[in-house]
């Protein structure tokens, strides 16, 4: 039989076709494309498979120099699959593995191959060992750089404690002004709305504790502001200092763990480290868009391509 080269996989359609439901299903979701087109969903979730899997084979194959690492949840019960970008190129690169295992970011760096894992400079991570081990196993030249976004996320997590301890401290009155301020107190001013720096503003001058552990979360983050790591390190030892007296518990547990991660965390101030740690923060975002407009992937080989293809130009 004669094979056209116009027609996509399915003799029914051609690749334009094709394309073209596939670029509506990245705005779309694939039932509304199918009751636009009068299409089956499963047809239109094959044309768009198609779609993404040629958008993988223009973008080539990856030859990372500076890649972060993070994992999804794809669904209840801790099940996650890794997710590996090229932090240069601002595209994700790999997803797969059983779970969050040393064993799964292993199959990473083997796909990869030797040649091209030895050329990694930088693998940007959250503080979980695992991921550390197999990067040191499989790419012993790279360094190690934790992200900055996940260091704040526990910072924050310390300071919902503290509110939390000072909420059941206090009676009456003096609980209002903390009740249902979680994401007021947590939140960078600047995103705040009117009502919301008002309702700070008033909070922070009703209990005095809150007051201290805002200001110092709010200082913490000028770490990644120092070219120098001597510096750097001057900051945070100051920062440390001055808890001391204040009875913030939370923030004494943060600064150890700080202090047992300050290789990965200091690498920052390295002029050649100084990449965009915002991207993976944004992909993750990216990926619960996907999840929540799909109500739930069940397809993982689906969910691979739109994950992969989701930074990826159109055709």
């Amino acid at each position: 039989m004669e094979k056209l080269p116009f027609l996509a996989d399915s003799p029914f359609y051609t690749k334009r076709f094709a394309f073209y439901i596939g670029k509506r299903c990245s705005t779309s979701t694939i039932k509304d494309v199918a009751k636009e087109f009068h299409l089956d969903r499963r047809a239109v979730k094959e044309l768009e498979m198609q779609y993404m899997r040629e958008k993988l084979r223009r973008a080539g194959n990856p030859g990372p120099k500076v890649i972060g690492i993070d994992e999804i949840s794809i669904r209840k019960g801790h099940t996650y699959r890794i997710v590996v970008s090229d932090l240069e190129r601002r595209r994700p690169i790999w997803f797969g593995g059983e779970d969050r295992s040393e064993e799964s970011l292993n199959c990473f760096f083997d796909e990869l191959r030797p040649k091209k894992a030895c050329k990694i400079r930088l693998a940007v991570m959250d503080m979980w060992k695992p991921f550390e081990k197999s990067t040191r196993n499989k790419a012993p030249q790279a360094a190690i750089l934790y992200d900055k976004f996940h260091i704040i996320r526990h910072l924050n997590e310390a300071l919902d404690k503290i509110r939390k301890s000072e909420y059941a401290r206090l009676t009456g009155n003096s609980r209002k002004f903390i009740k249902g301020q979680k994401y007021t107190l947590l939140s960078h001013r600047e995103n705040l709305t009117t009502d919301g720096r008002r309702s700070l503003k008033t909070l922070l001058a009703a209990n005095k504790r809150l007051n201290t552990a805002y200001i110092l979360k709010e200082e913490f983050g000028q770490l990644w502001d120092y070219q120098s790591e001597a510096w750097a390190r001057k900051f945070f030892d100051n920062w440390k200092a001055s808890l001391k007296w204040q009875r913030l518990k939370p923030y004494e547990k943060f600064a150890k763990m700080v202090e047992r991660h300050w290789d990965g965390i200091a690498a920052f101030c390295k002029p050649e480290n100084k990449v965009a740690l915002g991207f993976v923060e944004g992909l993750n975002n990216k990926i619960r868009v996907i999840q929540r407009r799909s109500y739930g992937l069940r397809d993982e080989e689906y969910l691979r391509l739109k994950i992969l293809t989701s930074m990826l130009p159109d055709i």
